[in-house]
């Protein structure tokens, strides 16, 4: 089991190095190519617990032994989410919900950033490497969080998180700014998602700076889903919530289903399709953009183009213009031709675009769908869909729902995954269904309990009263600067 770059089939590691290392040294990104080769076999698989189906998921790609497998599930997710399905799924009329955002930072990204840590503990002793490992993660607002409380006091690491000053909710900046553990630092940018993105990935590949950090017996790693660690962890929620409509009855094993999925970034919809390829049976991957619509565009013809306006929009984690886990896909459609992946990515760096050929589009088109909703259109499915099944989604799985609604199929079953809970996100939520009088964000919370009856999360109750630990904002320019200033002051021993 090896995986390589993206970029560069000369590039290969182990599951155990490719974790630790997060991104290749080129820029590309850790992939098996041979995916595929083994299947799950889902027959034995119904009835089982979120447990027994993670293991069997993380026996296709990692080097670990069944009792490490076993331990690493146990750990990440026994008692530290509220619900005992860890991702429950909900009926309504037009759909199924998967609620993703029962974890301990009430967004989907929990799941894969409960587990990361513990895949990293793992192969640290599997790799027997002596260095300490630094965490380096850009955040549109839920993987950062997630991120922060996985690693949380996690042995032999340290996380640092960037995230856009003005690019997230209140709830998601007070979340990180109020979070605990010896071994965090979060840091605001001037600047978008991307640039935060895009400066993160450069000092991955910026050799002095490995060098300096290894001086201090320090290696780089990633909890964003460029890391091959934390995407394995997202194929489980789409294997058990297929298994949840086979084991009530409302497909037959082996019927396709659709996933539609509110994606930025690209890994969330990237984990259905790894999915479909260990052998779920998947008619259609529906790919629902906000305004921020790059992923539309390319999905429907085969330019993609991160040259136009950067929109901030009610749906603020999906505020997202370069998208890093398209090229995994990619590098899998165009028959894991590296250097094919490393012209492209070539020409996003110097022009900002790329265009695939008519048969790579194909062949993408023959798995994906794609749509997109502007705010408006957002607001308006919250307050659709809370008359009509009484159920409160937030911004994100708004924007999701919505595109199912314009591609709604009637011979397939369709599964939404629901990113984060409403009050994540609440005065876009509370908007939608009743009038404000420009209240805060934590008076609203308070009030659309109230008028919902929905329970507020408990990692969010009394979110506003926290300790503001982490208050600095820099330049994009200067994260590299910080990140050395804050490792000499050796912050992790204070």
């Amino acid at each position: 089991m090896i995986y390589e770059s993206t970029r560069d089939i000369n590039r290969k590691l182990n599951p155990s190095e490719a974790i630790l290392q997060g991104l290749s040294e080129e820029g590309g990104l850790f992939v098996l190519r041979d995916l595929g080769k083994n299947k799950l076999n889902l027959e034995k698989l119904i009835g089982k617990s979120y447990y027994e189906v993670a293991e069997a998921v993380l026996r296709l790609f990692v080097d670990f032994s069944d009792e490490e497998i076993k331990k690493c599930v146990e750990e990440a997710y026994r008692g530290k989410f509220s619900h005992e399905n860890i991702t429950p799924l909900v009926g309504l009329k037009d759909s199924y919900v998967l609620e993703l955002f029962n974890g301990p930072t009430s967004a989907f990204k929990d799941v894969g950033l409960s587990l990361l840590p513990q895949l990293t503990k793992t192969a640290l002793t599997k790799v027997e490497d002596k260095n300490d490992i630094l965490i380096l993660t850009a955040t549109s607002g839920d993987t950062g969080k997630a991120a922060l409380e996985g690693f949380k006091d996690v042995d032999r690491t340290k996380i640092m998180v960037f995230y856009p000053n003005d690019g997230v909710s209140t709830v998601q900046k007070t979340q990180m700014q109020t979070q605990e553990g010896k071994n965090t630092k979060v840091c605001a940018i001037h600047g978008n998602f991307d640039d935060a993105q895009s400066g993160i990935k450069e000092l991955f590949v910026d050799e002095e700076f490995k060098k300096e950090l290894l001086s201090k017996n320090i290696k780089l790693s990633s909890a964003n889903s460029i890391n091959i660690g934390r995407l394995i962890p997202q194929v489980v929620y789409y294997v058990v919530s297929y298994l949840d409509l086979v084991n009530t009855n409302k497909i037959k094993l082996n019927d396709k289903v659709n996933f539609v999925v509110p994606t930025g970034n690209f890994g969330n919809i990237l984990a259905g399709y790894y999915a479909e390829q260990i052998g779920l049976p998947v008619n259609k991957l529906i790919c629902a953009s906000n305004n921020n619509n790059v992923l539309y565009d390319f999905l429907t013809t085969g330019v993609y183009d991160k040259n136009r306006d950067f929109l901030k929009t009610v749906s603020p984690s999906m505020d997202i213009l370069i998208s890093s886990n398209l090229e995994r896909l990619l590098y899998y459609i165009s028959g894991c031709d590296n250097a094919y992946i490393a012209k492209l990515m070539k020409d996003l760096k110097e022009t900002g675009r790329f265009e695939v050929t008519g048969k790579v589009l194909d062949k993408i088109k023959d798995k994906f769908q794609a749509g997109f909703a502007d705010d408006e259109q957002t607001k308006e499915t919250i307050k659709a869909i809370y008359e009509k099944d009484n159920y409160l989604l937030d911004t994100h799985t708004a924007v999701a729902y919505k595109v199912l609604l314009d591609n709604l199929d009637n011979e397939h079953a369709s599964i939404v995954l629901s990113t984060a809970s409403p009050y994540k996100f609440t005065e876009s939520v509370y908007s939608s269904l009743f009038e404000t009088q420009g209240e805060d964000e934590f008076t609203l919370m308070n009030k659309l309990h109230e008028q919902t009856k929905v329970a507020i999360p408990e990692n969010l109750r009394d979110l506003d009263k926290k300790e503001i630990r982490h208050k600095d904002v820099i330049n994009k320019e200067d994260m590299k600067k910080y990140i050395l200033e804050k490792l000499g002051e050796l912050w992790w021993q204070k």
